[in-house]
């Protein structure tokens, strides 16, 4: 009897254990995909144009000019789920075939894209094109993608940009944060693409890979290693979502991609701590470049260092779009 109450109590324990482990990991699903910024920041659409305005003041009399003349567009399209992804799009002042599609990073939109709008329109000339990814700003959707189902609506997003600029246009895809790992999953299926693909590529603070981020968060937010909680959230993840976050992964994506890539990190960020940027280099075939900017903390790199950020920019697409 006492061997059977105790059997009873190690499997009462382990149920329970199970049942707490798979509530977590479900939790921690929906803190990482759905979380409250999506509605706070991310669409809230007039204090985003706000806040650009405040902090890069630059950008008042810019925008301005293009709500004079009618400049700043707006476009959409559907994705294979038959959500409507919107974007806003400049054509340059002169035409041109040189073309910036920019991508925003994690619970951003694209109008905080705008300052890096600004160096490829108001200062190299470009036709600019900035989405809202899905679930973010004015796009339909509701769980954040990471980048890696994000890539797929980046090639409907460059097919738009053809359809906007016209078919002979030459492109760089930039991004910021998880912009710019959306950027690097998406460089890795281009050459396999039915379609003209990008020139180059910037990659501004990008992490490794969904499953290095997360299990980064765990650790620096509440002490608690990746085992087992993050194999449970990449199953229901799967699940829920159609993708797990061990194969959304930058660094493999980028070892598939031999086109020109920038890739930029402050080397002080912990939120995408520096030491991602260099297996994602090294992994790198083909032409690259590392700027590595020092004391930038995550995804200020440009705000902190607005010429030479440009200067770097210009230098490396100039090679490659012209």
């Amino acid at each position: 009897m006492k061997h059977k109450r105790l059997f009873i109590g190690i499997l009462t324990g382990v149920l329970i254990l199970i049942v707490v482990l798979f509530a977590a990991g479900y939790f921690m699903v929906d803190y990482a995909l759905k979380p409250g910024e999506l509605t706070t920041r991310s669409r809230n659409i007039n204090g985003s144009w706000e806040q650009m305005r405040h902090d890069y003041p630059e950008l008042g009399p810019w925008l301005d000019s293009l709500h004079t003349v009618d400049a700043l567009k707006e476009t959409y399209i559907e994705n294979e789920r038959g959500e409507r992804l919107h974007a806003f799009y400049v054509p340059a002042a002169r035409p041109t075939r040189r073309t910036a599609l920019i991508i925003h990073g994690y619970t951003d939109n694209a109008i905080r894209m705008m300052p890096i709008g600004y160096l490829y329109s108001r200062q190299l000339g470009y036709n600019i094109l900035l989405p809202d990814l899905h679930a973010h700003g004015l796009s339909e959707g509701d769980a954040v993608q990471m980048g890696w189902l994000d890539r797929l609506d980046i090639q409907r997003w460059a097919n738009e940009a053809r359809q906007l600029f016209g078919d002979s246009i030459r492109t760089v895809v930039h991004g910021i944060s998880m912009g710019a790992a959306t950027t690097m999953m998406f460089s890795g299926d281009v050459e396999q693409m039915n379609v003209q693909p990008p020139q180059c590529f910037v990659e501004d603070c990008g992490y490794t890979s969904v499953w290095d981020e997360f299990a980064g968060e765990l650790k620096n937010r509440f002490g608690l290693p990746a085992f087992p909680l993050l194999d449970i959230a990449s199953l229901f993840c799967q699940w829920r979502y159609g993708w797990n976050f061990r194969e959304a992964s930058a660094l493999e994506q980028v070892r598939q991609c031999t086109l020109p890539m920038l890739f930029i990190h402050g080397d002080a960020d912990t939120f995408v701590p520096t030491w991602m940027v260099h297996p994602l280099y090294e992994a790198k075939p083909g032409p690259k470049e590392l700027w590595l900017v020092p004391g930038a903390e995550h995804a200020v790199s440009y705000k902190e260092n607005k010429e030479e950020y440009t200067r770097r920019v210009k230098n490396f697409v100039d090679k490659y779009i012209r």
